[in-house]
This record gives C-alpha cells, structure tokens and sequence, in this order.
C-alpha cells in the first residue's frame, strides 16, 4: 500500500472519528450524563488526528504541495466533513 492510499484511508477514518464524537459522543455526554463514549471516541480520533497530521506533512516533503495545498489538506481535519472536500479536490487526482 502506497502513502498515499493510506493517508487516504487515515484521512477517512479521522473524519468519520470526528463526525462521531461531535455528534453522537458529546450528545451522549451533555444530555444523558454517559462519559465513556468521549474517552473511548476521543482517544482514537486524537490518535487518528495525530497520524494524520504527520503523513500530511512527510507527504508535503514526498509530493511537493504547495501551501496552499497543504494549508486546505491540514484544514480540512478540523472542518466537520472537512476530509470529504480534501479527498475530493487533493487527493483523488494524486494517487
């Protein structure tokens, strides 16, 4: 598997990791007082952001993207749905 099939792939999951604490586990918290949800979500998604923020910037060095590039790639993991436009606009067409 190439690095960039499994930015992808990282790039996906922390999204969806994102969507799910932002909309499922921090819901579960506030309205019936249930935790563990946040830890559990929370952990993986931080992890998942962590390795997604380190492949985007070895592959900047790999691929040479501009900043511009690489500013909308490093954006969109903090944008809910973020990771849908970057896989779309940055990373299809660079496999």
């Amino acid at each position: 598997m190439n690095q960039m099939k499994l930015f992808r792939i990282i790039a996906v999951l922390e999204g969806f990791s994102w969507i799910t604490l932002l909309f499922f586990a921090v819901p579960m918290k506030y309205i019936y007082d249930i935790e563990i949800y946040v830890q559990k979500i929370g952990m993986a998604h931080g992890l998942l952001f962590i390795i997604y923020i380190a492949i985007a910037l070895l592959l900047q060095l790999k691929i040479n993207w501009s900043k511009k590039e690489l500013l909308i790639i490093l954006i969109g993991s903090i944008i809910p749905l973020g990771f849908l436009y970057v896989d779309k606009k940055c990373l299809q067409n660079k496999i």
